[in-house]
């Protein structure tokens, strides 16, 4: 029978890489995945519990769909408090599924067909097909190692059209780690303002800082009123289940992504809103002592890997390290997969975050030490073997 065909634009977009790899590893008995960005803490108990008390309530309504106001609130004194910048919760906070779908909403929302959107790589997967799906063309910066994977302004500016319409940032970065600071956002703040560019600043890993605090480049001279800033509590709070996220915009902005997703999610999981309330007010302790540990594991897995001859740049934020491996000849695609299937351990190959990715691996260390251990121990005896 014949059938017309489907849309050309989902159709050309490849699968994730990641999930490549993990749904194998779902199927390997006695394998060591480090290849997910998933917490292995368990989402701490004041969460769990409001998540169950309002199930016992009765709580299991829509809420309004831009979110509980009470949870609006709680996130407008939280990104306060996190990068200094003011948001009116009933106007410019959306409570999102995820900050995956803040991203979907922020795109949809600020780019026509034909528009062009700048996305330094490596980066998160989803920034390229999602503005594909949007109509927009992706304009892909590639980051280097030499630069420490940062941004920098004479790469904006050659990449900087007519076309040009939104610069994406992707800071602490996943999958390198990498930061960028107050100083080094400036410039690139007055690229912004210089070409009249609306920002997307996908910020789920700002909790997940090393040395330093995380700056936001809403929070520059400027910058609020063309930023849309993305975060969520999957990474900082451990709850990657609940599905929960959100934007902050001006609202001239958020009004219009509101619509989107009124019409495409309804709202955001109830019980997952109201423990998400206690997750601000009374669980920041429980993201310190989780962000200690990241700390610990992060110094570890850089040892580790430099001991055994693997170059890796020192990442100060989110839980990934980014090293290379170039120096053993492969591929990236076939150096992780034959430690797979010879060492059974799981990571991602350095391109599933674009081309330029080639020659590296994403390591997460967002599992304990002793699952670290056990995998590093195997990576070592693979390496050996090259």
């Amino acid at each position: 029978m014949l059938m017309r065909e489907l849309s050309k634009i989902v159709t050309g977009i490849e699968p994730s890489g990641i999930r490549k790899f993990f749904d194998i590893v779902m199927e390997m008995k006695d394998a060591v995945s480090l290849g997910v960005g998933e917490p292995d803490f368990d989402t701490p108990w004041p969460i769990r519990e409001e998540g169950i008390y309002s199930l016992e309530r009765g709580r299991t309504f829509y809420t309004s769909n831009a979110g509980l106001a009470e949870l609006r609130a709680e996130i407008a004194k939280y990104i306060s408090r996190l990068i200094g910048v003011d948001y009116a919760p009933e106007e410019e906070v959306i409570v999102t599924v995820g900050g995956s779908e803040g991203i979907d909403l922020a795109v949809r929302t600020l780019m026509n067909p034909g528009d062009e959107m700048i996305i330094p790589q490596p980066s998160f997967v989803c920034y390229e097909p999602v503005c594909r799906l949007a109509g927009g063309q992706p304009v892909i910066i590639d980051l280097k190692e030499g630069d420490d994977f940062k941004l920098r302004p004479e790469q904006v500016e050659r990449a900087i059209t007519d076309k040009t319409k939104v610069l994406l940032l992707t800071f602490p970065n996943n999958p390198t780690g990498s930061i960028m600071t107050r100083e080094e956002l400036l410039p690139i703040a007055e690229l912004c303002i210089k070409h009249d560019l609306y920002v997307i600043s996908d910020e789920i890993y700002a909790e997940l800082t090393y040395g330093g605090k995380h700056v936001s480049i809403a929070a520059l001279p400027g910058m609020r009123e063309r930023t849309v800033v993305i975060n969520g509590f999957s990474k900082a709070f451990a709850m990657t289940g609940w599905r929960l996220g959100f934007v902050c915009a001006p609202s001239f902005m958020a009004e219009h992504m509101y619509k989107v997703h009124q019409f495409g999610i309804m709202c955001a999981p109830t019980n997952a809103q109201y423990a998400a309330v206690v997750a601000l007010r009374d669980c920041m302790r429980d993201v310190e002592k989780m962000v200690r540990e990241y700390n610990r594991r992060r110094l570890y897995l850089i040892n580790r890997l430099r001991r055994m001859g693997i170059d890796c740049f020192e990442p100060f934020g989110a839980f990934y390290v980014f090293p290379s491996i170039r120096r053993f000849g492969l591929i990236s695609e076939e150096f992780a997969t034959r430690l797979l299937m010879e060492q059974k351990v799981a990571v991602v190959p350095g391109t599933a975050f674009g081309r330029c990715g080639e020659g590296y691996l994403r390591i997460s260390y967002a599992y304990s030490l002793a699952d670290l251990k056990e995998a590093l121990d195997r990576m070592e005896a693979f390496v050996k073997g090259l």
